[in-house]
């Protein structure tokens, strides 16, 4: 029986490509089971495909290939790499960035370059631009078949060469958090960001008590307001904003029923900033 296999790509369906994609698996193996993790990543955005595989991977039984593609760099000297996660589960990627949130929080247990001289779709060298499906998801569909070990992917290169992204750390400082915005809550418009709950609940505000939000891109303030502390959206009134726990357990911003995100024009990255200050009473 085949492992699942996962696909994610900011390629969208409004063409062939996702499907030519499942064509090369089935060509592999007409029984695999092939999933869609996202098909909707913005455009060339490696930092929100590799926050994705985080928000995704380690609820997936072991032995899951995740074939992700988000590749500005496809047909250039960038690896093609394999990674095995130290929770025991596969991915298949551009190695660009995609892997950094996977390396950091999850861990990476081994990583090889695809020797694409064997793991590739046959009769398919003369095209450099559509690796997704030639490598990528070819190599994929063989790894979760059992049709090769993950030793026969490739040579192993060490961990630490694997490429990363600028990243940083969420940080208190006395009644004081600061952290970036990681990714957003795509369909609702809310924030999401790398603070651990772990680290908030250092501040001790307890749910119903107010804190002072500031969000910032490259250092100028895009808003700054108080927000309710609470356990879900419901917590305050219909178009107010509320700081919660994410399904993540980090700290997510919300407006209750309204996008915070389109609100306030609110992107994601390294360069996107917040700050949480407690309040306290004089």
């Amino acid at each position: 029986m085949s492992e699942a296999l996962v696909l994610q790509s900011d390629f969208g369906k409004c063409d062939g490509a996702v499907s030519a994609m499942y064509g090369v698996a089935q060509s592999v193996n007409k029984s695999i089971r092939i999933f869609d993790l996202t098909h909707d990543i913005p455009p060339f955005n490696i930092w929100e495909a590799s926050y994705r595989l985080l928000q995704t991977v380690s609820y997936w039984p072991e032995k899951t290939v995740f074939v992700s593609v988000v590749d500005p760099g496809v047909g250039s000297d960038r690896r093609s790499i394999a990674i095995k996660t130290a929770s025991d589960q596969y991915v298949i990627t551009p190695d660009n960035g995609t892997l950094i949130h996977i390396k950091r929080n999850i861990g990476i247990a081994e990583a090889r370059i695809i020797d694409e001289s064997v793991n590739r779709l046959p009769q398919s060298g003369e095209s450099h631009t559509f690796h997704g499906r030639d490598i990528y998801a070819y190599t994929g569909a063989r790894l979760a078949s059992n049709l090769i070990s993950f030793e026969d992917v490739g040579p192993e290169v060490p961990v630490e060469s694997v490429a990363e992204l600028p990243i940083a750390d969420a940080k208190i400082a006395g009644r004081v958090i600061s952290g970036t915005i990681d990714v957003l809550d795509v369909r609702f418009g809310n924030v999401w960001t790398n603070i651990p709950s772990q680290l908030f609940k250092m501040l001790a505000v307890n749910y119903g008590e107010t804190v002072q939000v500031t969000l910032k891109h490259k250092n100028q303030v895009i808003c700054s307001r108080r927000m309710v502390y609470g356990r879900s959206f419901a917590d305050c009134s219909v178009g107010e904003a509320v700081v919660y726990i994410n399904s993540l357990e980090h700290i997510g911003i919300a407006l209750n029923q309204k996008s915070f995100a389109q609100a306030y024009d609110i992107g994601t990255g390294s360069d996107w900033g917040i700050v949480i200050e407690k309040i306290t009473s004089h």
